[in-house]
């Protein structure tokens, strides 16, 4: 299976759509369930398309000088809510089609400082040490080398600059048919680790890792009680 493709298509149509085909439910009631409040929907318009699993613009101290990336950017929810706290944002996403919602968003709601770039988080396009912040929003597992994404990010942060992660993590073992199903792997699970084999690759990469926050009970309110969690971390670059 092309890992790559099969979710550059998925998330194209979504990106089309203008909601997450997915999911279960209202898209606003989804954003509220892991951690958006209605005042900051209120100021992403189309942005929302019912993804993610949690919030990484509440976990991060961003400051008014600050650069923050956004790794796996969407249709710019989590950049626009950064613009309101930092200097510039920069989102990279990899499907034209996101990529085009998300600057037509920005266009619409006058976001001037923040920029979106097409690329791999696999292979930024991004200067190295330019970085003070980044964010990612239920992206990494979703890319089939976690170890390079890392990587990457620790390249283009500052030294002691920090990355905020709401991922889906396992707590069980896949089995090899659902780490094969299309869909699951496109839904945030196929692709996903063991929750102590991605905070090993994390620390592998040069980061201390503090974790801020386990939510265990979107198993049962989005991925139909399969064992995993939306693990939040805090990641510093030593």
């Amino acid at each position: 299976m092309n890992t790559k493709k099969v979710v550059k298509e998925h998330y194209s149509k979504i990106a089309v759509s203008g909601s997450c085909c997915c999911s279960c439910g209202n898209k606003d009631k989804i954003a509220g369930e892991i951690g958006y409040s209605k005042e900051e929907l209120s100021k992403v318009g189309d942005a929302n398309l019912g993804l993610g699993c949690g919030n990484p613009t509440v976990l991060a101290n961003i400051k008014p000088d600050d650069t923050v990336l956004d790794l796996g950017s969407g249709a710019g929810i989590d950049c626009f809510l950064a613009s309101k706290k930092a200097k510039k944002v920069i989102g990279v996403d990899f499907s034209d089609e996101m990529l085009k919602k998300a600057r037509a968003n920005a266009k619409k709601m006058g976001y001037s400082n923040v920029t979106f770039k097409k690329g791999d988080i696999e292979r930024l396009p991004i200067n190295t040490n330019s970085v003070d912040i980044i964010i990612s929003n239920c992206v990494i597992n979703l890319a089939p080398n976690k170890d390079k994404v890392f990587k990457e990010a620790y390249r283009v942060l500052k030294t002691s600059g920090k990355m905020y992660l709401s991922d889906i993590v396992l707590l069980k073992e896949l089995t090899p048919e659902q780490k094969g199903n299309k869909e699951l792997v496109a839904g945030c699970v196929g692709g996903a680790l063991l929750k102590n084999d991605y905070i090993k690759k994390l620390e592998q990469a040069g980061f201390s890792v503090n974790i801020l926050n386990e939510n265990k009970s979107i198993s049962k309110t989005q991925y139909q009680g399969v064992p995993l969690e939306s693990l939040k971390v805090e990641c510093t670059k030593v």
